[in-house]
């Protein structure tokens, strides 16, 4: 090896260390930053507030959640509230990205289910879980039919403007060189469709969960959601907070630990 590809080996070698250092730093530091932070912010307002019955401190709260635990009620909770968001989010994804692939393709079906988006984007969530409630009835059929429909449109809208901006040259590519229906939606569509997707994915986890809430709350008997609405009523804000942390805490993870890394993987090759 001559002594110029040496040095433009060390060159990429520095070059790959220092990206490193640096998404290592975007990755855990800002983060733990931020909730640093925002823990901060939390307990001076407490401290003003001086009233633990109305803004409990976090310390309060975590030591409710260690409690909760515990007795076994809040995973007991968390996770059937958990179960209901998994599968309220992959009805939604599936339909959804369906939808709004062919709405995004076919001029007829976005001319036509241009309206219905329209529709269901501006219905309100509440009005949609209590018509489910009452046309399905009180079961877990109800919930993930609620929530799923409250989130189809935001996939739609998401994976529509997707289809809509497939690269025109790269299909009329695959088209020429004859690779196959499936080859072009691995290997040409879904690539391109990846970030669209993902978006939807992230801003639809933080939303369903959000909507399970209320789902629990209007026609549950368990479930974080009907937690809250039960120390609601006792005015426990202390537990209220330690039920709503918890899983925000569980969503956080699932956002660092699998959505972020995912989204960077299926993106890999813009960044080449």
């Amino acid at each position: 090896m001559s002594i110029d590809t040496q040095a433009d080996a060390q060159d990429r070698l520095v070059q790959v260390s220092k990206k490193r250092k640096f998404d290592w730093v975007e990755a855990v530091f800002w983060p733990a930053f931020s909730i640093a932070l925002l823990l901060l912010i939390w307990q001076l307002g407490a401290l003003i507030a001086d009233d633990p019955r109305r803004l409990p401190t976090p310390f309060q709260v975590s030591s409710q959640i260690v409690a909760e635990v515990a007795k076994g009620d809040l995973p007991y909770h968390l996770g059937i509230t958990l179960a209901r968001v998994i599968a309220s989010f992959l009805v939604a994804m599936t339909i959804g990205t369906a939808i709004g692939f062919a709405m995004g393709r076919l001029q007829l079906f976005d001319q036509i289910g241009h309206p219905w988006l329209v529709f269901f984007l501006n219905m309100p969530a509440l009005v949609i879980i209590v018509l489910c409630y009452i046309w399905i009835g009180l079961i877990e059929t109800a919930v993930v039919v609620a929530v799923a429909l409250n989130k189809i449109p935001n996939v739609v809208v998401n994976v529509r403007e997707g289809a809509r901006a497939l690269d025109k040259n790269l299909l009329e590519m695959a088209a020429s060189f004859r690779i196959g229906r499936r080859k072009t939606l691995t290997k040409v569509i879904l690539p391109q469709l990846y970030p669209y997707l993902a978006a939807a994915a992230r801003s639809g986890l933080s939303l369903i969960w959000k909507i399970v809430l209320v789902t629990e709350l209007l026609g549950r008997s368990n479930g974080i959601g009907f937690k809250i609405f039960e120390y609601f009523a006792n005015f426990d804000v202390d537990k209220i907070l330690a039920y709503a942390l918890a899983f925000t805490i569980v969503i956080l993870v699932i956002e660092w630990t699998l959505m972020l890394p995912l989204e960077r993987h299926v993106t890999r090759w813009r960044r080449r």
